[in-house]
């Protein structure tokens, strides 16, 4: 018997704020968390801009227990620690057998890793941490969620780039939908501001030159004088759960997860492909048995890059038709910056803000027009709409992977 899921908890830390609702306050507020980065190192780079997790981390964990955690794996605690908090989930007990873990990220712990290389490579006599593998291997966040919350049902890591876990989430929802588990923790973390990555980035040419009148405006989503992204760091969380059991147990349940669509390009490991991302948004539909014009709201992939959001475009008129000039879309990494693997989740604690709210975020910095990017997507700040029921949520990632998730306010 197939099991309707819920969401019964969510979680994030972000550039604009220590948990879920900073997330979606400072959307809706259009406020920015990019900025320079106050780093060393930053002056060997183009662009001192980034958008990192001003709130305290480290302080939340005891000094032996931050010895063993990349800044990967603190974040992704914190994020689940929320979530399961506000599910009223206790696992301790039998319920942690029957909780799953599905986890994803782009990078795992980059951290630990650029100083084990840069040890290593500066001072031949210097050797690694002990604990160089274990904090940088990208199950790490996986492993340590199990550890701290006692769950000790399946777990599981995706790494697909920009999709990393909204796969996570997508394939924690088929799992308790077929009923192999009762609950699961799905998200994603991810923590690669180190120069070594943003070197790498800044060479594929993909990073958004700073604007220099005013840098937190630097990405541009649709927009016309569109140049790119700026990268992040944060970790989002949601508890799943099939209905039955969090009916039982009398949990609040904040919305259901009704589809979930997965395909792969199979073009190029860079360039985005409409027709694929076409694919798995039908695929999405289809088990969510819903019709195109059922959709309300899009929080779209929308990186900002040149080509990636005159695809994306092109494939919500693919799978829309006429009604894609109708949907709402917002693409909140103008405003959070890029996650990597955590971007998925992230953006799915925000699509679900809309849900329960009824309000969905503006794209910010959408001055220019650009004709080749032509859908509503609410550049006049946070629109609050008549009728939000159904949200879909979109993830692209190097490689060709395309991930979409569609949640429905719930109804028993």
């Amino acid at each position: 018997m197939t099991q309707r899921v819920v969401v019964t908890g969510v979680g994030a830390l972000t550039p604009l704020g220590a948990d879920a609702h900073a997330l979606i306050e400072g959307l809706n507020a259009g406020r920015s968390g990019i900025r320079a980065l106050d780093k060393p190192w930053i002056s060997h780079l183009a662009s001192p801009l980034a958008a990192p997790v001003m709130s305290p981390v480290e302080e939340k964990f005891p000094k032996l227990r931050r010895l063993m955690l990349d800044r990967v794996a603190q974040l992704s605690l914190l994020a689940t620690r929320e979530a399961l908090t506000q599910a009223g989930l206790d696992l301790s007990g039998e319920e942690g057998e029957q909780c799953g873990i599905y986890w994803g990220t782009g990078m795992g712990g980059a951290t630990t890793l650029e100083h084990a290389y840069v040890e290593s490579l500066l001072n031949q006599a210097t050797r690694p941490r002990p604990t160089t593998i274990v904090m940088f291997m990208a199950n790490a966040s996986t492993g340590q969620i199990g550890i701290e919350f006692k769950i000790r049902g399946p777990s599981f890591t995706y790494s697909s780039a920009c999709s990393s876990s909204a796969v996570a989430i997508g394939e924690a929802f088929e799992a308790i939908r077929c009923g192999r588990i009762r609950h699961a923790v799905a998200g994603g973390g991810e923590a690669l501001l180190t120069q070594g990555v943003m070197r790498a980035w800044e060479s594929l040419q993909t990073l958004a030159k700073p604007d220099p009148l005013q840098p937190e405006c630097s990405c541009r989503p649709f927009s016309r004088n569109r140049t790119g992204f700026i990268l992040g760091e944060g970790a989002a969380a949601l508890v799943l759960e099939n209905e039955t059991t969090a009916r039982a147990r009398g949990a609040t349940i904040l919305a259901e997860l009704v589809g979930y669509g997965n395909s792969t390009d199979a073009g190029h490991i860079t360039q985005p492909d409409a027709q694929g991302q076409a694919r798995a948004m039908r695929a999405a539909l289809a088990q969510a048995g819903l019709c195109p014009d059922q959709i309300h709201h899009i929080n779209a992939h929308g990186t900002g890059t040149l080509v990636g959001d005159v695809v994306e475009t092109q494939a919500l008129h693919q799978v829309f038709g006429p009604q894609a000039r109708h949907i709402p879309i917002s693409a909140t990494k103008a405003l959070h910056g890029h996650l990597m693997g955590a971007t998925g989740a992230v953006e799915m604690v925000a699509a679900l803000g809309a849900l329960r709210t009824g309000v969905v975020p503006p794209t910010a910095h959408l001055n220019q027009p650009d004709p080749d990017c032509d859908l509503d997507y609410v550049t006049e700040g946070a629109r609050q709409l008549p009728v939000l029921d159904q949200v879909m949520s979109n993830s692209f990632g190097f490689g060709g992977n395309n991930a979409v998730l569609i949640a429905r306010r719930y109804h028993p």
